[in-house]
């Protein structure tokens, strides 16, 4: 096992001013790092501890691992899995195209962290210039197999001059569930200005904090979200950089997702969802440092309440099976102490995945045909924010007597 400090910083990453963390939820694995039975002598652990910076706002964890151990040849999240998914992002392009690119000579469209193409293939379909910048290289090949041009590389200024070069400055930038992971956001910006077109915009969503907050999903901080954005935030941040907030949208993606619309400043009209939406920021206490307080015990409370129920369910003799080899199950299972001894495996249908451990908490990942072979008594629902596409899916199992255990917002079991 090996421990890293370097990467931990005590000034905000986004405006410099000094940070300190409000809580931890102890030592943590690399979320996505499945790992084989004889790796785990050398799985890798940091401290998992946000901090929220009372000058500008931004949400952040204190340290992040090196982007080498979370994205690399072996990163085994692929968007297409999801069908959900496919049907949010073909939605997303459409929106794109209709209110940016409609009547655009011959328009070229960037996306940061566009995984193994899933957005990018609806402009491909239409014949339009585009250029994926995926830094893992095993999705980036899957995008290239589906014919989208795609480069494996870390986006920032100078990545941004050698694409202007060769294609130009891009009508629209995008990205989704991508900002949030990136620690070097200043530099992301900087990219993005010499990017984008004097009347192009900055598009991305990711997952929202307001969400966050009000549900208790603290799942959603892990390795690769060093931020967690507010709107507040986002104006904030961008606004340094020439940036304006020109449009913010909610979305119902990853359990409360908020997409952003930004481009440079005085070359759009701001949408009147932004000042409602800030309003409502500041209703919600999302700039005071009191609410993290409260969110803190939001989150023991949480981890009281599931091992609690855990371990009754392990006294009953009871079956209990993991739903969904998350990267945000990670959080969970080892925040809370969740071991093999409380959920008897994973079933995930990632073969990347399977046969694999757990992060941290070493609980085996089976296929899907393990969990439908012989149904447990209870489902813990890791992937809570796919419930709905998950519950249609899995009526034998409810038929069968099957129950769900939730733990956002609350702890507690669904048939």
């Amino acid at each position: 096992m090996s421990d890293n400090k370097s990467n931990a910083v005590s000034k905000c990453r986004v405006c410099g001013a000094g940070i300190a963390a409000f809580m931890s939820f102890g030592r943590m694995p690399i979320a996505n790092g499945f790992l084989r039975a004889e790796e785990i002598a050398d799985e890798y652990f940091f401290e998992l501890a946000p901090a929220f910076c009372e000058s500008c706002t931004m949400f952040q964890i204190v340290e992040q691992p090196d982007p080498k151990k979370m994205f690399h040849e072996n990163y085994a999240f692929f968007s297409s899995t999801s069908r959900h998914m496919q049907t949010h992002f073909a939605g997303f392009a459409k929106a794109v195209i209709d209110k940016h690119l409609s009547g655009r000579k011959d328009p070229f469209v960037v996306e940061l962290g566009s995984n193994d193409g899933i957005m990018l293939r609806n402009f491909h379909a239409l014949g339009m210039r585009h250029l994926g910048i995926e830094p893992s290289v095993n999705v980036a090949d899957v995008a290239r197999g589906h014919g989208i041009n795609t480069i494996s590389e870390f986006f920032g200024p100078q990545l941004a001059d050698k694409v202007v070069a060769e294609y130009g400055q891009a009508d629209v930038i995008q990205c989704a569930n991508v900002m949030c992971h990136i620690p070097d956001l200043p530099g992301v910006a900087a990219g993005v200005t010499r990017l984008l077109k004097p009347d192009g915009v900055f598009i991305f969503e990711d997952p929202y904090l307001g969400a966050m907050i009000e549900k208790t999903s603290y799942d959603q901080i892990y390795d690769e979200h060093v931020f967690i954005f507010s709107v507040t935030n986002v104006a904030r941040a961008f606004a340094l950089h020439g940036l304006e907030l020109v449009d913010a949208e909610p979305q119902t993606t990853h359990g409360g997702s908020m997409r952003y619309t930004l481009a440079p400043k005085g070359s759009r009209t701001v949408s009147a969802n932004v000042a409602t939406l800030l309003q409502k920021e500041r209703g919600q206490g999302l700039d005071r440092p009191e609410i993290y307080a409260q969110f803190k015990r939001n989150c023991e409370k949480s981890r009281t309440d599931l091992m609690s129920l855990l371990e009754d369910l392990r006294r009953q003799g009871k079956r209990v099976v993991g739903y969904g080899a998350t990267s945000k199950s990670t959080t969970v299972t080892n925040y809370c102490g969740i071991t093999p001894q409380h959920v008897e495996f994973i079933s995930d249908t990632t073969p990347i995945k399977q046969g694999k451990l757990s992060p941290g908490a070493h609980i085996p990942v089976k296929p899907y045909a393990e969990f439908e072979r012989a149904f447990p008594d209870y489902a813990l629902l890791f992937a809570w924010n796919h419930a709905t596409e998950i519950r249609e899916k899995e009526q034998a199992f409810i038929a069968a007597g099957g129950r769900w255990i939730t733990f956002v917002p609350d702890v507690k079991i669904v048939s």
